[in-house]
């Protein structure tokens, strides 16, 4: 998983897409994106500031990291769970 995937793998999951930014600082999104060290950020951002942040030094260990918090999310709310008959 890549930055490039990661938005759709979270649509299947029913992820809206407002609720994630790639590369660039949003109010109200999680944001995943790239430093000027070249280190891979994950956080929420909120009133122009950052929440639950943490820091990678790999894209793919960054992108599953924001993909299990979402998913984790999801199974929370109730969005998702085991199929009828499991």
């Amino acid at each position: 998983m890549n930055t490039q995937s990661i938005q759709r793998w979270l649509g299947v999951l029913g992820v809206p897409p407002e609720v994630v930014s790639l590369g660039a600082e949003v109010d109200n999104a999680w944001c995943l994106m790239q430093g000027e060290d070249e280190a891979w950020e994950v956080f929420w951002r909120e009133q122009g500031n950052r929440y639950d942040w943490a820091r990678f030094t790999s894209e793919q260990v960054a992108c599953h990291y924001l993909f299990g918090r979402l998913a984790w999310a999801q199974v929370a709310r109730g969005a998702v769970g085991l199929l009828p008959g499991s």
